[in-house]
């Protein structure tokens, strides 16, 4: 069934390839960013959503003129999607990554649930896992990694995604709403899969990303699988693809590359340390990008 969604931070990354994907489900997308996406089927609008007044509004709003023929005002929103943050660090100052992070997602989650929008999604990351922007070789406190870890980043960004779960958390129990967020991990556009050979030649420089990573296309699916399922109040998915970035068995590389870290349950055969069990089991997830097809 097609959605009426606002997208913040389409014209990143992540959701250069997720707006498309949605779109192509017969969604409508209203794309809220500091710059224009380059799809042309989405409206931008530039907004500021540090500003909770911005944010209000880009969420009372028509997302085109062609709003303007019904008469009626704005049609009701069925979800927002909120992808808009600084990336990483080293973008901005720490305080400001925390900042902006921060205060933007509570501004965008305040002005959903108090203008009645019953469904966001909102973007985490990998690195609450403690270990992508640790000071030194952080080991992981086992394996696999699940939604249930205690996560413990010792860095701005990661930090900033922590608070902005218990943000979610709270607004859900406050309200009702059903508020998903998805732990992301490490984006591979379609045209990164050249990549792949050094990732598998060189498993140290993986470690950061718990040797596991995302299609910007299965994370659209992801993201329309939260869309479309309603009553889980607030939970956290793992976005990841369902294999590890290595050519041998998981219990093998592990022992091998991870062997001070436990591993507390029977693992598959090639299954992603950082894993999407859950989203397969409960989203019903099915990747459709596995890293083998292009390498």
């Amino acid at each position: 069934m097609s959605k009426r969604i606002v997208f913040t931070g389409g014209s990143g990354k992540a959701g250069r390839h997720v707006v498309p994907y949605l779109l192509d489900q017969g969604h409508e997308i209203l794309n809220l960013d500091m710059a224009p996406h380059p799809d042309k089927r989405v409206n931008t609008l530039i907004t500021d959503l540090t500003d909770s007044g911005q944010a209000f509004d880009a969420l009372s709003m028509h997302f085109s003129a062609e709003g303007l023929k019904t008469g009626n005002g704005p049609a009701p929103i069925d979800a927002v999607v909120h992808f808009a943050a600084i990336p990483a660090i080293f973008r901005r100052p720490d305080n400001e990554t925390f900042r902006i992070n921060t205060v933007s997602t509570y501004n965008v989650i305040e002005a959903a649930v108090k203008l009645g929008i019953r469904k966001v999604i909102i973007a985490s990351s990998e690195t609450t896992y403690g270990v992508c922007f640790a000071e030194g070789d952080k080991d992981y406190h086992q394996f696999p990694l699940e939604e249930d870890y205690d996560i413990d980043p010792m860095d701005s960004y990661g930090l900033s995604k922590v608070v902005n779960e218990k943000t979610a958390r709270a607004f859900a129990m406050r309200t009702g709403a059903d508020i998903y967020a998805l732990r992301i991990g490490n984006v591979i556009e379609p045209h990164e899969y050249d990549r792949f050979p050094g990732f598998v030649a060189h498993p140290e420089t993986r470690k950061r990303n718990a040797w596991s990573y995302i299609d910007a296309r299965d994370l659209g699916q992801i993201v329309d699988l939260c869309v479309k399922k309603d009553g889980l109040g607030f939970t956290v998915f793992n976005a990841v693809n369902d294999t590890i970035t290595a050519d041998i068995p998981t219990k093998d590389f592990l022992a091998k590359y991870a062997p001070n870290t436990p591993i507390t349950r029977e693992m598959g055969e090639y299954e992603a340390p950082l894993s999407n069990r859950k989203a397969r089991e409960v989203l019903g997830f099915k990747e459709e990008h596995n890293w083998r097809k292009y390498v």
